[in-house]
């Protein structure tokens, strides 16, 4: 492939790669990683509530990773409240699961801008056979896709598994029960998963751009190392 067609196919993947470390860095201070509603259960038993009665014991749960706001809904109107995960919900969740997607979240935004560096220096610089070249190309984009992924499995686990909802719906509520009515996924998380396959992306783009796989090696590889020695 011409020079020229492989400084704009590093340059696109490079713009990728920045864009979603910023996008993921606006991730991580959203509370928009899930939506849902809460039924209040105590309350809807006490009346036997049933049919569109239920909308009035039906309230609302929306959270990130670091705080988020519920309004629950008893028959007497919404009460808003907002919470903390740190410290305030760190006792009731899983804590080693939610740092560890914190953790996760802030490799994926080192690499990525890590990534989007290399793509650049490819791109207008002299590339380097280990690191700057297409290994650390790989390498990179291997590292952010796989730290995104599981950013995904590992938040959906804390939400689906240990019914995170629940959990802060229920957080200092002595007498009355809530109960998980509806959840799902807000953009925040989507964001994540755009990410994941961009970087799975950048990694065809490099083998779009004419380099192989790191593992895999040529049969003349033995006979090119001297012209290799020039270049480098």
């Amino acid at each position: 492939m011409p020079a020229q067609q492989k400084k704009i196919i590093f340059c696109i993947a490079g713009v990728l790669s920045f864009a979603c470390a910023l996008g993921t860095a606006a991730a991580i201070g959203t509370q928009l990683w899930v939506k849902g509603t809460i039924l209040c259960k105590t309350g809807a038993l006490l009346v036997n509530a049933t049919g569109q009665e239920l909308e009035k014991f039906i309230g609302k749960i929306q959270y990130g990773l670091f705080y988020g706001e519920r309004v629950r809904q008893c028959g007497l109107g919404g009460r808003p409240f907002q919470f903390s995960f740190f410290p305030d919900l760190l006792k009731i969740i899983p804590a080693s699961i939610h740092v560890s997607v914190i953790l996760f979240c802030t490799v994926l935004i080192i690499f990525a801008l890590v990534g989007a560096g290399f793509f650049m220096f490819n791109a207008f610089g002299s590339p380097y056979e280990t690191l700057h070249g297409p290994i650390g190309l790989y390498l990179w984009s291997f590292i952010a896709c796989s730290c995104g992924c599981l950013i995904m499995i590992l938040f959906s686990s804390e939400v689906k598994i240990h019914h995170l909802s629940e959990k802060i719906a229920n957080f200092k509520e002595g007498s009355f029960t809530f109960k998980t009515h509806s959840e799902q996924f807000a953009n925040s998380f989507w964001i994540i998963l755009v990410c994941s396959l961009v970087h799975f992306l950048n990694a065809l783009l490099i083998r779009l751009a004419g380099f192989e796989f790191p593992f895999s090696k040529s049969k003349d590889s033995g006979t090119s190392t001297g012209a290799v020695d020039l270049m480098y």
